[in-house]
């Protein structure tokens, strides 16, 4: 049974972590895509669909994941995985991971993802990632309440 404020398991994380990923890919797709249509509108005459882009939606993908993550982390300690699968990303003291140390921390998962497997040894159930930012990803098992409805008229 899982209870609240556990240490996630590596089954959850990676869960979190591929809906994470698929987010990540809506966000950078419409980023490309906003790119595209502006070049579009400054010269419909003479565009051409670009080509040869590899290294440029590389490093927007990974601007956009580790913007992302931090984002998630620092405001609300919880990506869209995360809240997915009702875990929280919390400092060891069980406070805010913060704004520097989500972005570390996002930095290392985008670009060390397989620093997550050290969490399925652990015996604190911590990654890599976790060690190095002295964090932990518990289950978080409290209620969000649902939002109310209008008010008949």
């Amino acid at each position: 049974m899982i209870t609240a404020d556990r240490p996630a398991g590596i089954v959850t994380r990676i869960l979190a972590a591929l809906i994470d990923g698929v987010v990540v890919a809506a966000l950078t797709g419409t980023v490309l895509g906003a790119v595209v249509a502006g070049l579009f509108v400054v010269n419909p005459v003479s565009f051409r669909w670009p080509h040869g882009l590899l290294a440029e939606a590389s490093l927007v993908t990974v601007g956009v994941a580790v913007g992302y993550l931090t984002v998630g982390w620092a405001i609300a300690g919880r990506t869209v995985g995360g809240a997915v699968l009702g875990v929280r990303v919390v400092a060891n003291g069980g406070g805010r991971l913060g704004w520097t140390r989500s972005a570390c921390r996002a930095l290392l998962c985008v670009l060390v993802p397989l620093g997550l497997l050290w969490a399925a040894v652990s015996a604190r159930r911590r990654s890599v990632q976790d060690l190095v930012v002295r964090s932990t990803v518990l289950y978080d098992a409290r209620k969000v309440p649902a939002p109310r409805a209008p008010a008949a008229r």
